[in-house]
């Protein structure tokens, strides 16, 4: 998703905000559930964060292999 077109969703649930990015090129979709109060802006950056690092853009952190019971 080098420098591809995103479409944004928004759909207002209750006192919730539901963000859907839509990476035009792949068809890939993220959702992200925001506060109304927050800016159209903010909302748009997080639900773009959130696309870039599932198609593997965002610097993920590292994986560790975890502990199990």
């Amino acid at each position: 998703m080098a420098q591809g077109e995103v479409l944004f969703e928004f759909s207002q649930v209750g006192r919730q905000m539901r963000v859907a990015a839509f990476d035009a090129a792949t068809g890939v979709e993220v959702i992200v559930i925001t506060p109304v109060t927050a800016t159209k802006t903010q909302m748009q950056q997080l639900a773009l964060a959130k696309l870039r690092r599932k198609l593997g853009e965002g610097a993920a952190p590292p994986a560790s292999p975890g502990k199990f019971a």
